[in-house]
């Protein structure tokens, strides 16, 4: 799922798609559920790489409530703090590209947070 992460990206183009509004936490709600309905094993919910926003916590909870999938989450994770806080909302992977390629310290920081986060069961 491209999530609104304040630019344009890649995949919206190559894929001629519209993000879901960052605000919209039906919808994303909604189109997790459809995806595990339709027999998805996983669900991506990508706000690009360099997002100016990172996808919000409150969005990442109603989606990983409301399935029984795992929950990855990428684009506009910066620190380990934010990495922390989503995977406390439910996501079950993290994924950082840009932040990492900037300072490569951050690898550890945001290992470390990831795992003191609560374990979704």
């Amino acid at each position: 799922m491209v999530v609104d992460g304040g630019a344009p990206t890649t995949v919206s183009y190559i894929s001629n798609t519209n993000p879901i509004p960052a605000d919209k936490d039906d919808i994303a709600m909604a189109t997790a559920m459809a995806g595990e309905m339709l027999g998805n094993k996983v669900i991506y919910m990508d706000a690009g790489s360099g997002a100016r926003k990172a996808i919000t916590e409150s969005m990442i909870h109603r989606v990983s409530s409301m399935v029984d999938i795992p929950v990855i989450v990428g684009g506009g994770i910066r620190d380990a703090e934010k990495a922390y806080l989503n995977c406390k909302a439910g996501a079950d992977i993290i994924v950082v590209g840009n932040a990492i390629e900037k300072d490569i310290s951050l690898i550890k920081e945001i290992a470390d947070a990831v795992h003191t986060a609560p374990v979704k069961i």
